[in-house]
This record gives C-alpha cells, sequence and structure tokens, in this order.
C-alpha cells in the first residue's frame, strides 16, 4: 500500500490513497445483528464506490422521487468513502510506502501521519460510541414505535447502523496505523509541484493536476485535490 502527502498550499498537507480494490464484501460469518449490519454497509460502501468511479449502469438510473433519493444516497456515501479510505485501507497493513514531497524529511512526514492519525482515533472513537447509542436506542427502544408511521419503518436505524459502522472501521484503520503499522518513506519529486497549484486560475490549476496526477498514475488525485483546494 502506497499512501501520498498532498500538499494543499504553502503550509497545508492532507493525507491521500487510491481505492485499493473493486471486490465486493464476503458474505457474513455470524448471524448476529452486528454482522448482519455490517455486511449491508459495506455492501451500500461497494454499490457506491463502483458507482462513484464507474458511473451509474442504465439500470441504475434514477428513476423518479426515489431513484433521485437514491442517487443521492449514493453521492454521499461516497463522498464518505473519499473521506476514509485512508483509515479502512490501513486495518491489517504491516507496510506502508509514503511518498512526499522533498522540500519535507521524513521525520516531519512522520509526525503528520502520527498526529492525524491519533485526531482521527479520538473524533471517530467519540462518534462510534454516539451513534452506536443511538443505533440501539432507534432500532429495540424506538424500533416499535416507528414501525407504526408510515413511509418512516427503521430508516433511523438503519441511518444511525450506518454511521456506526463507518467511524468504527475508521477508528479501527486510524489505531492499526498508529500501532500495527512500519511506515516507509520515499521521496516523490512531482508532488513538490503542488506546492503552489491550489493559488493557480480554475482552468490552470485543473490542468497541472492532471498532469501531475497521471504522472504518479493516481487516477482520482485530481477530484480529491479539487474537492481540498476549493
Amino acid at each position: 500500500m502506497e499512501v501520498f502527502v498532498i500538499p494543499i498550499g504553502r503550509d497545508r498537507n492532507e493525507l491521500y490513497c487510491e481505492p485499493a480494490s473493486d471486490a465486493a464484501p464476503d458474505e457474513p460469518t455470524g448471524t448476529g445483528l452486528i454482522a448482519r449490519v455490517k455486511y449491508r454497509v459495506l455492501s451500500l460502501l461497494h454499490a457506491a464506490e463502483h458507482r462513484h468511479l464507474h458511473g451509474p449502469s442504465e439500470r441504475d438510473e434514477p428513476k423518479g422521487f426515489f431513484g433521485r433519493m437514491q442517487d443521492r444516497m449514493f453521492v454521499w456515501a461516497a463522498e464518505r468513502i473519499a473521506e476514509q479510505r485512508l483509515l479502512w485501507n490501513l486495518r491489517g497493513r504491516a507496510d506502508v510506502v509514503i511518498s512526499y514531497p522533498q522540500d519535507m524529511t521524513f521525520e516531519q512526514v512522520e509526525g503528520l501521519v502520527r498526529s492525524e492519525l491519533r485526531k482521527d482515533y479520538e473524533r471517530h472513537r467519540r462518534w462510534t460510541v454516539i451513534d452506536g447509542f443511538l443505533f440501539v436506542l432507534t432500532s429495540v427502544a424506538l424500533g416499535p414505535i416507528l414501525l407504526l408511521i408510515p413511509g418512516v419503518a427503521n430508516l433511523p436505524a438503519v441511518y444511525f447502523g450506518f454511521r456506526t459502522v463507518l467511524h468504527f472501521l475508521s477508528m479501527r484503520g486510524a489505531a492499526h496505523g498508529l500501532h500495527g503499522v512500519r511506515w516507509i518513506g520515499r521521496p516523490c519529486p512531482p508532488l513538490d509541484e503542488l506546492r503552489d497549484v491550489a493559488t493557480l486560475e480554475p482552468a490552470v490549476r485543473d490542468q497541472r493536476v492532471h498532469d501531475i496526477a497521471a504522472r504518479l498514475r493516481l487516477q482520482h488525485l485530481a477530484a480529491f485535490f479539487e474537492r481540498l483546494a476549493v
């Protein structure tokens, strides 16, 4: 696995990695509620990621109100995936290559990585507890009541269950990145060119970023950079 330190302006750096796999999640091995919820969430994330990277198929084109709502749901899920892809991909990794601009030292990069992972761990641990509590509340305590409301059913429980799994996976990835990964530094000259790109006019900036992304063979870097720079 390779992670890139992306300069966004003179004094800001963000961590980035490309999608690791387009494989669908495995069927759950357990029969409990948590295993089923996790599988449903991972299946939704896989569908959203596939749709985001490859575009909707003809059968996925939105039809009517519910089709448009589904399309918005996939866009929202794809954005959450883009934000947390690095943390999820860290789980189970032993060695990770970190590529960084030449105007930084490996000590600076390693400090940046650990600082970001510590903040991510604390934030996702807090939200795992909060959303987990709300999931139990809406599925067990309020579930029978919500089922009586037309059009609502168990949507609140699904929503909080979805968020709980997202934050839990991110928390596990951050913890593994801090304690289970050996970071290997690699200076990457093309990344230096991104340092001042954010100040350019949009059309020029887009062309420069696409050129650098092509040289680094990072298919989705341009979209990531544009979202953060703007």
